[in-house]
This record gives C-alpha cells, sequence and structure tokens, in this order.
C-alpha cells in the first residue's frame, strides 16, 4: 500500500542452538517472538560444527513465525538485523557456498594454533594478555591450512556467521566491523588489518581472503534480495542492517554502552562486558577492544565457554528428550548450599578466561555415596556462578570496581539461578523488560540503521527499560568466597593432568 508507515524493526539472534526473531516497535514494545532450532555435531573431543544451511532455514522460519506471532502487515518492518555466535567461522568458495561445516565457537581444536600465535609476541596481541583463544577465527583458518589443505584451497573468502546470513539476506559480501574488532586483532584506530603479524603467523596474504566492505554495527547494507524476502515473508523495501557478535548486540539491548556499566550476557556460554573510558589492560581479560560497539569507548570481556551448556548436557543425560528443567532445578534449590562438598570445574569445552586454556577440562570430585543428582546439578550450577565470579575478581583486583550487571539470557529463567550469580559475585544484578537481549539489541541496531532513531545510544535510551535488581545476600557472598579458594585450589592441582589428557587425545588416531 502507497505510504505504508514502516515503524517497526525485526531482531535476529543466531545463538548456538537455534535462530529467535523479535519485532518491536520504536519505542522497545515487542510484538512478537519465534524460535527454531538446528543441531550441533560433535565429531570428535573438543569439535563442534554446524551447518549454515540449517541456519538459514531456522531464520527463515524464526522471521515468519515472529510475523505471524505479531499479526503485523510486513510492509511495516523497515528492517532487520542479526546477532549471531562469534567466531562461527565460515569458509565460502568463489560462488559463495559454504566449503563445508562451519566451525562452531565453542570448537577448541585450534589449540595447538593458538599457542603458536600466542608465541609470536607481536604487539597486536596487547589485546589478549590472556592469551590467544582457540575459540576465535585466525587459530581456526591456520587449523584449516595446517590440516585440512584442500578445504583451505578451495576458500575464497572467510567470514564469520553473522556475515554469512546477511549475505543471505541481502546478497552483500561482509565482514562486521564489530566482531574483526574483538575477535580479529583488526585496528581501525591504528591501520586495520596488522598485515605484518598475520604473515608472521603463517597466514601470508590471508587479508585477499576477506571481504573489503566491513561495515560497523547498525550501518545499512542494503535492501533484502527477493528470494530473502519471499522465503522470510517481508517487504522487498525491508532494509538490511549490519549486526555482530550476539553478546555486544545484547550490550544494546540492555542499554550498558556507556563506561561505568556492565553487561552479564548468560545462555550456551556467559560473557561479563564491562566498558571503560580509558584504554587499559586487565591480566586475565581480554581487550580494551576500541569503538566495537559504540564510538570512543573500549569495552573489555571475560567469558565462559561453557556455562549454561552444562546444565543442559546434564539435563540431557538425565531426561534424553524430555523437558525436566523445573523438576531438576526445583531439586538443586532444595540441596544444601556447597552441595554436601562437591567440587566442580565449569570447563566442559576449555577455560576463556582468566585462564585463557584449552586444554582444560571439566572436573566434578568429592562424591560420595552420599550424594544425590541434586547435588550434582547444585555443584554444577555453582561451579558456573563461581566462574563468573573469577572473571569478576580480575576486573575488581585491577581497580575496576562493579556495582551492578545488567542481566540477559538464559539465567533469567530461574530466579534461583539469577540470585546464586548475585551471591557468587558480590555484586545486584539489573532485570530489563526483555530479557531476549540479542534479539531485541538487534532489533533496536536494525531501528537506528532504518533512521528511526539518530543513534546507539539514543535507540537504547529509549527503547530499553529496567524492570527490577537482585541484591547479593552477605551470608551467601561469604560462603562462596571459601568456595572460591576451594576452586582455584582444584584447578591449580588439576592443571597438568588435564594438560597430559588433552595431548594424549590429541595423538590418539581418532583425532588424526
Amino acid at each position: 500500500m502507497a505510504g505504508q508507515r514502516k515503524d517497526l524493526s525485526i531482531g535476529l539472534d543466531c545463538g548456538t542452538g537455534g535462530a529467535r526473531a523479535l519485532i518491536c516497535d520504536a519505542r522497545g514494545q515487542v510484538l512478537g517472538m519465534a524460535d527454531s532450532t538446528y543441531p550441533t555435531e560433535y565429531p570428535h573431543p573438543g569439535w563442534a560444527t554446524q551447518n549454515p544451511a540449517e541456519w538459514w532455514q531456522a531464520a527463515c522460519a524464526a522471521v515468519g513465525g515472529a510475523i505471524a506471532a505479531a499479526g503485523v502487515d510486513p510492509a511495516r518492518i523497515a528492517a532487520i538485523c542479526a546477532g549471531g555466535t562469534s567466531s562461527t567461522l565460515v569458509a565460502l568458495d568463489a560462488a559463495q557456498d559454504p566449503v563445508g561445516p562451519a566451525i562452531l565457537w565453542m570448537d577448541n581444536r585450534a589449540s595447538p594454533q593458538a599457542h603458536r600465535i600466542e608465541a609470536s609476541g607481536h604487539p597486536v596481541l596487547r589485546r589478549s594478555r590472556a592469551g590467544v583463544s582457540a575459540e576465535t577465527a585466525l587459530p581456526k583458518i591456520l587449523w584449516l591450512k595446517d590440516n585440512a589443505p584442500e578445504a583451505y584451497a578451495d576458500t575464497r573468502w572467510f567470514v564469520e556467521m553473522t556475515d554469512f546470513i546477511a549475505l543471505r539476506l541481502s546478497g552483500q559480501l561482509t565482514l562486521g566491523q564489530n566482531h574483526t574488532i574483538n575477535r580479529w586483532f583488526c585496528n581501525p584506530r591504528d591501520g586495520g588489518w596488522p598485515v605484518d603479524f598475520l604473515d608472521g603467523i603463517g597466514l601470508e596474504g590471508i587479508c585477499e581472503r576477506f571481504p573489503v566492505w566491513m561495515p560497523a554495527l547498525g550501518d545499512p547494507i542494503g535492501a533484502i534480495t527477493a528470494q530473502a524476502a519471499e522465503a522470510m515473508g517481508l517487504s522487498p523495501q525491508t532494509l538490511v542492517v549490519a549486526g555482530g557478535t550476539d553478546a555486544y548486540v545484547a550490550m544494546v539491548g540492555l542499554n550498558t554502552l556507556r563506561p561505568g556499566e556492565t553487561a552479564l550476557i548468560t545462555g550456551t556460554s556467559h560473557l561479563v562486558l564491562p566498558v571503560v573510558a580509558e584504554d587499559i589492560e586487565i591480566e586475565g581479560l581480554f581487550g580494551p577492544h576500541p569503538d566495537c560497539v559504540t564510538q570512543g569507548s573500549f569495552v573489555m570481556e571475560g567469558g565462559q565457554v561453557s556455562s549454561g551448556a552444562i546444565l543442559r548436557w546434564w539435563h540431557d543425560l538425565l531426561h534424553g528428550g524430555a523437558n525436566g528443567y523445573d523438576a531438576m532445578l526445583a531439586e538443586a534449590e532444595a540441596a544444601p548450599p556447597g552441595a554436601n562438598g562437591l567440587v566442580v570445574l565449569d570447563f566442559w569445552q576449555g577455560n576463556r578466561n582468566p585462564f585463557t586454556d584449552y586444554d582444560l577440562q571439566g572436573a566434578i570430585w568429592g562424591l560420595t555415596l552420599k550424594h544425590a543428582r541434586a547435588d550434582v546439578t547444585r555443584a554444577l550450577m555453582e561451579s558456573v556462578a563461581l566462574g563468573t565470579a573469577n572473571i569478576l575478581g580480575r576486573l575488581q583486583a585491577s581497580g575496576q570496581k562493579v556495582r551492578a550487571m545488567t542481566l540477559a539470557g538464559g539465567v533469567l529463567r530461574s530466579p534461583f539461578w539469577a540470585q546464586m550469580h548475585a551471591d557468587a559475585t558480590g555484586v545486584s544484578l539489573r532485570i530489563p523488560e526483555i530479557g531476549e537481549a540479542t534479539a531485541f539489541g538487534a532489533a533496536i541496531t536494525a531501528a537506528v540503521g532504518a533512521g528511526l532513531h539518530p543513534s546507539l545510544k539514543a535507540a537504547a535510551d529509549a527503547m530499553v527499560r529496567i524492570r527490577s535488581e537482585i541484591q547479593p545476600d552477605p551470608i551467601r557472598h561469604a560462603r562462596f568466597r571459601a568456595q572460591m579458594e576451594i576452586y582455584l585450589e582444584t584447578h591449580a592441582a588439576l592443571r597438568p593432568l588435564m594438560h597430559q589428557q588433552a595431548l594424549r587425545s590429541r595423538a590418539s588416531p581418532a583425532m588424526r
């Protein structure tokens, strides 16, 4: 219809387990949401892969479902933006089709390559003083060159999951600036790509395989293609807007965009993301990443590779295909704090921060015949909260005082687990009205790209609202401090054995 107002935006969250689409208006009122899942394959210990075609199928289903749930005319949707898992590497051939399965962010097969990159000692690594993460794209690209030379030779372009979704939406090949800054060692303030570093680690000429167009978060990319519009049920006039790393997009959805504010993003993995005004370094954390969300500020990052994934793993062992989360969490809440002496290390896929050691594995010890499954569940949940507290401790020790964090993601579904995170960290948690922060942040970003708001900060101020706040309990916090001592002692004691086991695994015929 001529003159149809275009006052809505749609955000896509392409997460580890599936795609979520959210439609909202320019005031932040959510009108509809829908989900669609896709599987993960684990072909070897430490490996994790996904099929990009299944991402696209799920994204189309989720967008169509959200439009149906909202009951709105698609012509009102001004723009769409996607956030996605970061460091999920997609290799594309000359026809811009995937060469093979995408290497998922949590895949840690490239640990030896990460160690080699770290050993270069190049100045560009100052933002990875914690150590080079095996999750990130460059170690994975180097792994392909070392171990899959045919796939490497067939690859014309290396991109991230979000770029693949933007490509399918718009037909335009991009490499989003958000993740090239926070994951790929690109720094627009310092000339862009560090070519001498890339050459020195064995990736000579690799920049020729990186798309030249690197749009910033919120930049317009172009109109949706006719094929994508038909597949999703959108208007051909819908604008595609550049997204980025899911957790960083979630910062928009939480309005943690100014120095002194911190986001706690929870889900399959956890991320603590403080915004700082100065170019500082903190031992054990990644960053500072300049201008990767908003211009003029820096983001620090501390993450846990497996957090919600550990609880899902345990749930699936107990319940298979049935949904037993409510009963499982109720049992854990009834178990005593400290889980009758069980100690767990939350390293199921290695440790991102503050140890940055992908040769670590998960551990449960202290088991006796007294223990029940509720104790194990509680100990697993406590270990994740302790992992978050361990990251926060590095921030506090550096003089970066964190008094509150704005919480998003899966932990919001369990008030018991949310309170546990407040108790373990000793800081209050701010609870937003919209907990699906990545999808919401992507919708806010889409609104900015479409001109419905002048900037990300202005849009977040107008659209994000805080519902409540959770305060830590001083007595429980003191108990968690005692548990932290055992957690750290356990890591120190088991680290050498875990490294030996990782070497054995890589040497086994099944891993070759």
